[in-house]
């Protein structure tokens, strides 16, 4: 291969190394990195370690040890790429290859489709392909759905390839699809999307698109199977859950307005696509500079058909659902016509956007490129339009650094790059925990061997209950989106003390109920992921006789609690070690 020919695949050393730079720093920090804990170590992590250490991640008809004993089936799917990691590997190890496994489907679902909707053209685009795939794929976006987010270019190409030349393994592979994916978030908006394409082509073209009509139902199909668990609930299941007493907020038309153009312009957590930090300037612009010359020329047709255009409209459409979600009215309607809606949020549709964005941006740049190439062949400009290319790709590289180096949420990597940087050169350690210092197996396998554990139900005060969790303790709280109701009602009997006390508490368990905690009596929260969280109350305000009633017995509390004996717990010890940021006091009911 010529030097000239190497060259030409920068674009392949960016990419490479990443990879080799990312899978260094989390192999050489290990479980000293700095991974988010809200929605992420507070959850599924969790709640995926401890499948494996119950060994319940194929087991049917039976229950896990929190929420008090909830059906396995109300838990992520084995059949699923991000649960198999967890199955095989050590879960730090399993949450760093599917943050990378994340962004290497980006970059091969832009690629395939790329080269799908170019043909020979292609190869000219290669660069900004994986560029803008490349960018798509590091999007910080939901830890645990990222690879779902990351595989929506992949669904669209098997769709086209379908389209346009079906044949059994394309069905095969799309029916294999939500192996990647997940309904709740995606496959139910993806199937909605497809239908209303059947629905389209067959108006247009006056004759039923049969090949994507099959497509509809093979994906269905494939989304029962994969998801089978979810299914059998939602379907078959009787057991009411929290889904339908969960109060959604009520907007007027101008906060309805607000919240649209809010997450039009900048995203929504779960979905940072950090487009305001430079993709919308350039879509706004492009926008505006092809609509004027439509316009200008009275191109009417043109404008209409301008795929780009299209994407535009559909950001708008799923942002405007996004907040008509947010009027009573209208999402009463739908869940009265389809009232198996109820309590599923269907303004997920924004969750597409970021997809949409970065799938805008690459047309900007393609259109670039473009103009460069009908530029070289007709001469005259072609100096000034020589620069199209190279501004096109580091137009590319820039939308990645803007990914890279935003702060939000979920950027483990920046995160751990900055905490460890301010450590090694200014021996600054941040007050923030680590992967294994939010854990802290080492100390709880030493309370657990000290107690002689065997399963008792416990709970914890100023901790999240994942870190019993994952420990392979038995909890009465935790936290899950999907659980009885009956249960939520008869755990609210244990908090009702504290929630008595503290409205804003009280409105977020009844309102809404996911996270049933043991609450403050005085103040918004008691968990913190910070080493350094002194409460400002030391008083426990819970109802132990209602939790001895669901079996509590042991209560794991990272303070000492003033009023202990009082409320009917009695402490049996302090454990700390030198690696662990937790002093956990440990407590148990009285009997």
């Amino acid at each position: 291969m010529g030097k000239r020919k190497i060259i030409g695949y920068w674009y392949v050393v960016v990419i490479a190394l990443f990879f080799v730079g990312a899978a260094g720093v989390f192999l050489f920090f290990g479980e000293s990195s700095y991974i988010a804990i809200h929605d992420n170590l507070d959850l599924f992590v969790a709640q995926l370690q401890m499948l494996k250490n119950t060994g319940t991640f194929f087991s049917h008809g039976v229950d896990v040890p929190f929420l008090g004993g909830v059906t396995r089936d109300n838990l992520p799917s084995e059949l699923s790429l991000y649960t198999v990691l967890y199955m095989i590997f050590p879960s730090y190890t399993a949450y760093v290859a599917g943050y990378l496994l994340k962004v290497g489907i980006a970059i091969w679902g832009a690629w395939l489709l790329a080269k799908d909707w170019y043909g020979e053209a292609f190869g000219e685009y290669r660069p900004i392909v994986a560029l803008t795939g490349f960018a798509y794929g590091l999007l910080n976006m939901f830890p645990a759905f990222g690879i779902p987010f990351a595989s929506v270019p992949l669904a669209i190409y098997l769709l086209r390839r379908i389209y346009r030349q079906p044949s059994v393994k394309w069905y095969a592979a799309l029916f294999a699809y939500p192996f990647l994916s997940y309904f709740s978030y995606f496959g139910f908006f993806i199937l909605a999307y497809l239908a209303v394409a059947v629905l389209w082509l067959w108006v247009r073209d006056k004759k039923l698109p049969w090949a994507l009509a099959g497509a509809l139902f093979v994906l269905a199909a494939g989304y029962m199977a994969f998801e089978y668990r979810l299914f059998g609930v939602m379907l078959f299941g009787d057991v009411e859950t929290i889904r339908a007493t969960m109060v959604e907020t009520d907007l007027t038309a101008r906060e309805i307005a607000v919240q649209s153009a809010d997450v039009w312009m900048h995203g929504m957590f779960h979905a940072e696509s950090v487009h305001d930090r430079f993709i919308w300037w350039v879509c706004m612009f492009y926008f505006l500079y092809q609509n004027n010359r439509y316009i200008a020329k009275q191109d009417w047709k043109q404008m209409f058909h301008d795929v780009y255009n299209l994407l535009m409209l559909v950001l708008v459409f799923n942002s405007a659902v996004y907040g008509i979600y947010q009027w009573g009215a209208f999402r009463g309607l739908v869940e009265t016509v389809f009232p198996f809606l109820k309590g599923f949020q269907f303004n997920r549709t924004v969750f597409f956007s970021p997809f949409l964005w970065y799938a805008s941006f690459f047309l900007v740049l393609q259109r670039m490129y473009a103009a460069a190439g009908r530029a070289a062949e007709k001469g005259g400009f072609r100096f000034v339009f020589s620069f199209l290319k190279p501004a096109a790709n580091g137009m590319a590289l820039l939308a990645v650094a803007a990914v890279l180096l935003t702060p939000v949420r979920y950027n483990d990597l920046l995160t751990t790059c900055k905490n460890k940087a301010l450590e090694l050169l200014k021996g600054k350690v941040s007050d923030e925990m680590s992967y294994g210092e939010f854990y802290s197996v080492e100390l709880f396998g030493q309370i657990k061997e000290d107690i002689g554990y065997h399963g008792e139900w416990s709970a914890a005060y100023g901790l999240h209950p994942a870190v019993l969790e994952y420990n392979g303790i038995a909890t009465l709280d935790g936290y899950l989106g999907f659980y009885p109701q009956q249960y939520k009602e008869d755990f609210r009997r244990i908090i009702a003390p504290a929630l008595e006390r503290v409205e804003a508490s009280r409105i977020y368990y009844d309102d809404w109920g996911a996270r049933a905690y043991l609450y403050s009596g005085t103040e918004a929260s008691v968990v913190s992921g910070f080493k350094s969280f002194v409460p400002a109350d030391r008083d426990i305000y819970m109802d132990v006789e209602a939790f001895g009633e669901l079996g509590g017995r042991y209560l794991f509390s990272r303070f000492e609690l003033t009023n202990a004996e009082e409320a009917g717990l009695r402490f049996l010890k302090a454990y700390g070690t030198g690696e662990s940021p937790y002093m956990v006091y440990l407590y148990e009911r009285e009997m």
